[in-house]
């Protein structure tokens, strides 16, 4: 990837290599999973190590010798495990649950020593070959660097991925060894091994062998970024959502949408985003981490911030940023806004121009809006304060002091009028001209 960011951490659709296929995985329900990690491990644990509770372990693979070397690695975490093993690649993020579990399935009613996911391509090169027997289960598998021009003439190819019977799998383990051209240890060689031993290994073809795209360079990470957003707005578009230009509308993976929701062209919904039916979204506006309750609209060009919450029916308008916010139901901000780490009641009214001073170098502090409070456009609000439940500022106002409920707040200075003074500094200013 030419990246200090390891690859299984690069992120397609707002989640990372990794992230996708652990997700794809969880999806199986299996009892346990380890992941191997190699170059970048501490970056790669720390992660993920909020994850850990969901049933996952790091196995440490300090030299990366090939996929036979990854197992090895595990093997004292195989030896506690009993049953089939399904193996899977941390770059494949199109990898469905319903693939990996049509493998599991038919692993468990052939009663194979191992079962390959296998695809059938156009250009193999790069892939090893599945060379099968009359009665179509596995005679070899040949790796590209390895392959003979009629060997590599197949187009039946193996995607990596394999379910395997443990118990057989740790007794073949040990017997690996790096005898080829890339002096690598090939999980490969150990279906070899069973077959020897009076195994069967069979393949399993995928549906779509796109799903098993491998990520090797930024340019195969925008094929995956294109191939998965382009299934994420399919879905929600079927599941009722109107997507008014879908070729400039980015949801990510995790986002959730109820039906009638419409977004408009230009939007971008990042994270674990969630929007509640009958929204407005756009055009050209930013969710990140951010909820969007029922019928309120967001946009054009606004920005939601992670723990902003619009509330049912409110109104969030262009150029307006919230960040930690939360807008009641029904509440307005229209115009020209930042709202950051506030809380605002219902029925509220912010006018243009209105920002919280949140921040004092040290700490961020709090605002508090109650409900039907109006704020006069160009009022700066300095945290920590709380203005009142039916409460008004001035225009132009800058609020240092709790304003109590039905009060009207006005900080200004009195305005002073010289006449003609214009003029005269415009005559001066002329005769002061050098010539």
């Amino acid at each position: 990837m030419k990246s200090a960011t390891p690859k299984v951490l690069h992120p397609v659709c707002g989640k990372s290599l990794l992230g996708h296929v652990l997700g794809a995985v969880e999806g199986l329900k299996p009892q346990s999973t380890a992941v191997v990690v190699g170059v970048g491990r501490d970056q790669v644990v720390k992660a993920f190590e909020a994850q850990q509770h969901k049933n996952f372990e790091f196995v440490v693979q300090k030299e990366q010798r090939g996929s036979g070397h990854a197992v090895l690695m595990a093997r004292s975490w195989l030896k506690r495990r009993r049953g089939s093993l399904l193996v899977v690649y941390g770059d494949t993020p199109l990898l469905t649950t319903a693939t990996l579990r049509a493998l599991v399935k038919e692993h468990h009613r052939s009663g194979n020593a191992a079962t390959f996911l296998a695809m059938d391509v156009a250009d193999p090169t790069g892939y090893g070959r599945m060379i099968l027997d009359e009665g179509g289960a596995v005679e070899r598998i040949v790796e590209h660097k390895d392959a003979t021009p009629e060997e590599r003439a197949v187009r039946l190819v193996n995607s990596g991925v394999a379910c395997w019977d443990v118990k057989q799998l740790l007794k073949a383990l040990p017997k690996l060894r790096p005898n080829n051209a890339k002096r690598e240890y090939y999980l490969t060689d150990a279906a070899a091994l069973l077959r020897q031993a009076g195994g069967r290994v069979g393949v399993q073809r995928a549906a779509d062998a796109g799903e098993t795209q491998g990520i090797n360079n930024r340019l195969e990470l925008s094929q995956a970024e294109h191939f998965l957003r382009r299934q994420i707005l399919e879905r929600w578009m079927r599941e009722g959502v109107t997507l008014v230009d879908p070729a400039t509308t980015y949801i990510d993976a995790q986002v959730e949408l109820a039906p009638d929701v419409t977004i408009f062209p230009g939007t971008v919904i990042r994270g674990k985003s969630r929007i509640a039916s009958f929204c407005e979204l756009g055009p050209y506006t930013v969710i990140d981490d951010a909820v969007v309750e029922a019928g309120a609209k967001v946009g054009p060009f606004a920005r939601l911030r992670p723990g902003a919450v619009v509330g049912a029916g409110a109104h969030v308008g262009n150029f307006v940023e919230l960040k930690k916010t939360r807008l009641g139901r029904g509440s307005k901000v229209n115009h020209l806004t930042y709202l950051g780490d506030t809380l605002v009641g219902e029925g509220a009214n912010i006018g243009a121009g209105t920002i919280t001073c949140n921040y004092d170098g040290f700490r961020k502090s709090q605002t508090v809006i109650e409900a039907g409070a109006f704020i006069g456009s160009n009022t700066n609000l300095v945290a920590p304060v709380r203005v009142g439940r039916g409460a008004i500022t001035g225009a132009g106002s800058t609020i240092t002091k709790n304003v109590p409920a039905d009060a009207l707040a006005i900080e200004r200075s009195r305005q002073l009028i010289k006449e003609k003074w214009a003029y005269e500094f415009r005559k001066k200013q002329k005769s002061n001209r050098p010539h």
